[in-house]
Protein backbone atom coordinates (compact mmCIF):
# COMPACT_ATOMS: atom_id res chain seq x y z
CA UNK A 1 0.00 0.00 0.00
CA UNK A 2 1.54 3.82 -1.03
CA UNK A 3 1.90 5.80 1.96
CA UNK A 4 -0.58 8.87 1.28
CA UNK A 5 1.58 11.29 3.44
CA UNK A 6 4.94 10.25 1.93
CA UNK A 7 3.48 10.71 -1.45
CA UNK A 8 2.12 14.15 -0.29
CA UNK A 9 5.09 15.33 0.89
CA UNK A 10 6.80 14.12 -1.79
CA UNK A 11 5.06 16.04 -4.49
CA UNK A 12 4.18 19.11 -2.49
CA UNK A 13 6.90 21.48 -3.24
CA UNK A 14 5.91 21.04 -7.24
CA UNK A 15 2.55 21.59 -6.36
CA UNK A 16 3.12 24.67 -4.98
CA UNK A 17 5.72 25.70 -7.28
CA UNK A 18 3.14 25.31 -10.26
CA UNK A 19 0.40 26.83 -8.10
CA UNK A 20 2.41 29.92 -7.06
CA UNK A 21 3.77 30.16 -11.40
CA UNK A 22 -0.41 30.08 -11.77
CA UNK A 23 -0.83 32.88 -9.84
CA UNK A 24 1.75 34.95 -10.74
CA UNK A 25 0.67 34.91 -14.34
CA UNK A 26 -3.09 35.50 -13.25
CA UNK A 27 -1.66 38.62 -11.52
CA UNK A 28 -0.09 39.67 -14.62
CA UNK A 29 -3.03 38.52 -17.01
CA UNK A 30 -5.78 40.17 -14.24
CA UNK A 31 -4.04 43.06 -12.86
CA UNK A 32 -4.83 44.39 -9.28
CA UNK A 33 -2.44 42.82 -6.55
CA UNK A 34 -5.59 39.35 -6.18
CA UNK A 35 -3.00 36.93 -6.64
CA UNK A 36 0.67 38.65 -6.54
CA UNK A 37 1.56 38.14 -2.78
CA UNK A 38 0.58 34.57 -2.56
CA UNK A 39 1.93 33.66 -5.67
CA UNK A 40 5.20 34.89 -5.00
CA UNK A 41 4.92 33.12 -1.31
CA UNK A 42 3.98 29.92 -3.04
CA UNK A 43 6.39 29.46 -5.95
CA UNK A 44 9.34 31.17 -2.89
CA UNK A 45 7.69 27.89 -0.79
CA UNK A 46 8.01 25.00 -4.10
CA UNK A 47 11.71 26.41 -4.95
CA UNK A 48 12.63 25.89 -1.13
CA UNK A 49 11.22 22.65 -1.25
CA UNK A 50 12.54 20.95 -4.33
CA UNK A 51 16.16 21.99 -2.39
CA UNK A 52 15.12 19.98 0.46
CA UNK A 53 15.44 16.58 0.70
CA UNK A 54 12.52 14.33 0.35
CA UNK A 55 13.17 12.06 3.01
CA UNK A 56 11.87 14.82 6.00
CA UNK A 57 8.31 14.11 6.16
CA UNK A 58 7.03 16.37 8.54
CA UNK A 59 9.15 18.51 9.08
CA UNK A 60 9.36 19.49 5.23
CA UNK A 61 5.56 20.70 5.44
CA UNK A 62 7.22 23.16 8.77
CA UNK A 63 9.63 24.51 6.56
CA UNK A 64 7.31 25.17 3.59
CA UNK A 65 4.44 26.52 5.91
CA UNK A 66 7.37 28.91 7.43
CA UNK A 67 9.04 29.87 4.31
CA UNK A 68 5.40 31.00 2.85
CA UNK A 69 4.26 32.86 5.66
CA UNK A 70 7.61 34.17 5.83
CA UNK A 71 7.63 35.02 1.91
CA UNK A 72 3.78 36.32 2.21
CA UNK A 73 5.05 39.37 5.01
CA UNK A 74 8.30 40.08 2.98
CA UNK A 75 5.90 40.66 -0.12
CA UNK A 76 3.30 42.38 1.46
CA UNK A 77 5.67 44.87 3.07
CA UNK A 78 7.30 45.16 -0.02
CA UNK A 79 4.42 45.78 -2.19
CA UNK A 80 3.16 48.34 0.38
CA UNK A 81 5.96 50.11 0.50
CA UNK A 82 6.98 50.25 -3.18
CA UNK A 83 2.97 50.95 -3.30
CA UNK A 84 2.98 49.26 -6.96
CA UNK A 85 -0.46 50.03 -7.74
CA UNK A 86 -0.77 52.96 -5.93
CA UNK A 87 -3.41 51.83 -3.33
CA UNK A 88 -3.78 54.87 -2.11
CA UNK A 89 -4.36 56.61 -5.11
CA UNK A 90 -1.65 59.34 -4.56
CA UNK A 91 0.68 58.37 -7.08
CA UNK A 92 -1.90 58.34 -10.10
CA UNK A 93 -3.73 61.01 -12.20
CA UNK A 94 -6.49 59.80 -13.97
CA UNK A 95 -6.04 62.71 -17.14
CA UNK A 96 -4.55 66.32 -17.40
CA UNK A 97 -7.80 67.90 -15.72
CA UNK A 98 -7.31 66.64 -12.55
CA UNK A 99 -4.75 68.62 -11.85
CA UNK A 100 -6.00 71.52 -11.64
CA UNK A 101 -6.09 73.44 -8.48
CA UNK A 102 -2.86 71.09 -7.33
CA UNK A 103 -0.44 72.89 -5.34
CA UNK A 104 3.77 72.39 -5.56
CA UNK A 105 7.23 74.36 -5.60
CA UNK A 106 9.16 76.03 -8.39
CA UNK A 107 11.85 73.69 -9.05
CA UNK A 108 13.21 75.82 -11.90
CA UNK A 109 12.25 79.68 -12.21
CA UNK A 110 8.90 79.83 -13.69
CA UNK A 111 8.18 82.80 -16.52
CA UNK A 112 5.19 83.13 -19.10
CA UNK A 113 7.68 80.76 -21.59
CA UNK A 114 9.28 78.32 -19.82
CA UNK A 115 10.20 76.86 -16.19
CA UNK A 116 9.94 73.88 -14.00
CA UNK A 117 7.68 72.59 -10.80
CA UNK A 118 7.43 69.79 -9.08
CA UNK A 119 3.60 68.99 -7.89
CA UNK A 120 2.46 67.73 -4.60
CA UNK A 121 0.85 64.25 -5.37
CA UNK A 122 1.28 64.86 -9.31
CA UNK A 123 1.62 61.47 -10.59
CA UNK A 124 4.07 59.40 -11.15
CA UNK A 125 6.17 61.34 -12.29
CA UNK A 126 5.56 65.01 -10.68
CA UNK A 127 8.19 67.29 -12.59
CA UNK A 128 6.27 69.19 -14.94
CA UNK A 129 7.41 71.92 -17.87
CA UNK A 130 5.61 75.40 -16.41
CA UNK A 131 4.80 78.86 -17.34
CA UNK A 132 3.32 81.76 -15.11
CA UNK A 133 -0.11 83.50 -15.88
CA UNK A 134 2.31 86.45 -15.83
CA UNK A 135 5.49 87.93 -14.37
CA UNK A 136 8.09 85.71 -12.93
CA UNK A 137 7.94 82.92 -10.16
CA UNK A 138 10.88 82.49 -8.29
CA UNK A 139 12.52 78.98 -7.67
CA UNK A 140 11.35 77.55 -4.06
CA UNK A 141 8.13 79.22 -4.01
CA UNK A 142 4.43 77.34 -3.83
CA UNK A 143 2.31 77.67 -6.65
CA UNK A 144 -1.19 76.65 -7.67
CA UNK A 145 -1.86 74.66 -11.17
CA UNK A 146 -4.24 77.44 -12.93
CA UNK A 147 -4.72 75.15 -16.07
CA UNK A 148 -3.28 71.72 -16.93
CA UNK A 149 -2.94 71.79 -20.39
CA UNK A 150 -3.24 68.81 -21.94
CA UNK A 151 0.43 67.41 -21.98
CA UNK A 152 3.24 67.82 -19.55
CA UNK A 153 3.04 71.93 -19.65
CA UNK A 154 1.02 73.27 -16.80
CA UNK A 155 0.17 76.84 -16.19
CA UNK A 156 0.57 77.99 -13.06
CA UNK A 157 0.24 80.85 -10.32
CA UNK A 158 1.73 81.26 -7.07
CA UNK A 159 -0.44 80.51 -4.83
CA UNK A 160 0.05 84.03 -2.48
CA UNK A 161 -1.24 85.92 -5.92
CA UNK A 162 -4.59 83.77 -6.72
CA UNK A 163 -8.00 84.98 -5.32
CA UNK A 164 -10.68 83.19 -5.79
CA UNK A 165 -14.23 84.49 -5.46
CA UNK A 166 -13.87 83.62 -1.48
CA UNK A 167 -10.86 85.99 -1.27
CA UNK A 168 -12.71 89.20 -3.73
CA UNK A 169 -15.53 89.02 -1.35
CA UNK A 170 -13.71 88.85 1.90
CA UNK A 171 -11.50 91.87 0.33
CA UNK A 172 -14.36 93.63 -0.14
CA UNK A 173 -16.29 93.05 2.74
CA UNK A 174 -12.76 94.64 4.85
CA UNK A 175 -12.92 97.47 2.28
CA UNK A 176 -17.08 98.53 3.19
CA UNK A 177 -16.00 97.82 7.01
CA UNK A 178 -13.17 100.15 6.62
CA UNK A 179 -15.31 102.64 4.84
CA UNK A 180 -17.47 102.44 7.53
CA UNK A 181 -15.18 102.76 10.26
CA UNK A 182 -13.66 105.40 8.63
CA UNK A 183 -16.44 107.46 8.16
CA UNK A 184 -17.58 107.29 11.86
CA UNK A 185 -14.52 108.67 12.49
CA UNK A 186 -14.72 111.85 10.67
CA UNK A 187 -18.41 112.27 11.74
CA UNK A 188 -18.11 112.60 15.49
CA UNK A 189 -22.20 113.00 15.62
CA UNK A 190 -22.80 109.25 13.97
Amino acid sequence: MVDAFGLFTANLPMVLLLAGAAMIVAEALIPGAHFFVVGVALFAAGLVGLALPAGLGVLNVLILTVVVIVTSLATLYAYRELDVYGGTSEGRTSDSQSLRGKTGRVTERVTPTEGEVKLDNGGFNPYYRARSVDGEIPEGEEVMVMDPGGGNLLTVESVGDVADDIDRQLERGRSETAGREAGAEADPNA
